[in-house]
């Protein structure tokens, strides 16, 4: 029972390792701050994030590769989103740690 139990925990640090490699940029950390509350266009994301399109558009490919980030077409526009829940909480975790206000 044991080794199943290293195994599993094996596979959630390799998962966890690859979301860390995948978020560990600028500005796809932005573009997931960007969708931590929601489905959003990509030309929302851009002018969030602040970025030309083709760019933004190269690193939600990324995140989409490595499954972190789901989009779909909705007529002309492409929405995207955060696919896993536990990403959503990794981010806002982060902005608790890294973004919080100093206290004089």
């Amino acid at each position: 029972m044991s080794d199943m139990t290293l195994l599993e925990k094996d596979e959630d640090i390799e998962k966890a390792t690859k979301a860390l490699k995948a978020m560990a940029h600028p500005l796809r950390l932005k573009i997931l701050c960007a969708l931590k509350n929601d489905e959003l266009p990509v030309l929302e994301i851009v002018k969030q994030v602040g970025s030309s399109q083709s760019n933004i558009s190269q690193h939600i490919d990324i995140l989409r590769t490595k499954g972190i980030v789901e989009s779909r077409r909705d007529g002309n526009k492409i929405l995207c989103k955060v696919k896993d829940a536990k990403i959503l909480k990794l981010v806002a975790n982060m902005q608790a740690v890294f973004c919080s206000a100093e206290v004089d």
